[in-house]
C-alpha cells in the first residue's frame, strides 16, 4: 500500500504532465483562460482545477483560479477563503473586482483566487453577462494563466455559456463514475458552440491518469 506522501508525489508529477500537455498547445495558439468542467458530479473536476491552479503557480507562472460554480461552489473550502466576497458579487456590480481577489500561498508559491460569492438563482444569467466577458478579457492581461472551475455541462448549461468566452476547455471524466455515452455527449455539447475542446483528464485511477487529445 502507497504512503501519502507517495500518493501525493504521484499526482503532483500528473498534474505537471497536464500542465505540460497544456503548455505544448499554447505554443501553437494563445491559451490563457482555461475552463475546467465534467459530464456529471462527483468527477472530481474541482479539485482537478485546484490542483492544475497550483501546478501553474509552482512552475512560477502568475495563476488565476475562478471558482464559477455559482451553484455548488467548493474552492473556498479547498483553500480555506472567504466566499462571501466573490464572483456573483462581482457580476452583479456589488463589490469591485479588486476587493474579490484573495491571495492562496502554500509553501514557496502562491496564486489568485475568486470565490464564487454567495449562492443565486439564476446563475447562468450573470454568466452569460457581456461583463463577464470583459472581465475576462481584462484578467488575461493581469495574469498568464486563469483556470474556471465550472459545474457539469450535462446537468445545467453555465459552463456551454462560458465555454464561448474562454481559449480552452478541459473535460474531467472519472474512472468508475463516467460512462462512454456521458462523456461524449458533454464533448459534443461543447462541439456544438464551436468550444475549443484542449483535452480529456481521466480522473481516480491508481495512478491519477490522464489521457489528453
Amino acid at each position: 500500500m502507497r504512503s501519502m506522501k507517495e500518493i501525493y508525489s504521484i499526482a503532483r508529477e500528473q498534474y505537471k504532465l497536464i500542465r505540460e500537455n497544456i503548455d505544448y498547445l499554447r505554443t501553437q495558439h494563445e491559451v490563457r483562460t482555461i475552463l475546467v468542467t465534467s459530464g456529471e458530479s462527483g468527477t472530481g473536476k474541482s479539485t482537478v482545477s485546484a490542483n492544475l491552479a497550483v501546478a501553474y503557480a509552482q512552475k512560477g507562472n502568475r495563476t488565476l483560479l475562478i471558482d464559477a460554480d455559482l451553484r455548488k461552489p467548493t474552492q473556498h473550502k479547498h483553500f480555506s477563503k472567504d466566499a462571501h466576497v466573490g464572483l456573483s458579487n462581482y457580476i452583479r456590480r456589488d463589490v469591485s473586482l479588486d476587493s474579490c481577489i484573495q491571495q492562496v500561498n502554500l509553501e514557496n508559491f502562491e496564486f489568485s483566487i475568486i470565490t464564487s460569492g454567495p449562492i443565486i438563482p439564476n446563475p447562468n444569467d450573470l454568466l452569460s453577462s457581456s461583463k463577464l466577458t470583459a472581465t475576462l478579457d481584462h484578467l488575461k492581461q493581469e495574469y498568464e494563466v486563469v483556470i474556471i472551475d465550472t459545474p457539469p455541462i450535462n446537468i445545467v448549461s453555465d459552463a456551454l455559456i462560458l465555454s464561448k468566452k474562454v481559449d480552452g476547455v478541459i473535460v474531467v471524466v472519472h474512472a468508475d463514475k463516467t460512462n462512454k455515452q456521458a462523456a461524449k455527449n458533454s464533448v459534443k455539447k461543447l462541439r456544438m458552440v464551436d468550444a475549443k475542446i484542449l483535452g480529456v483528464v481521466l480522473n481516480g485511477t491508481d495512478n491519477a491518469k490522464n489521457y489528453y487529445y
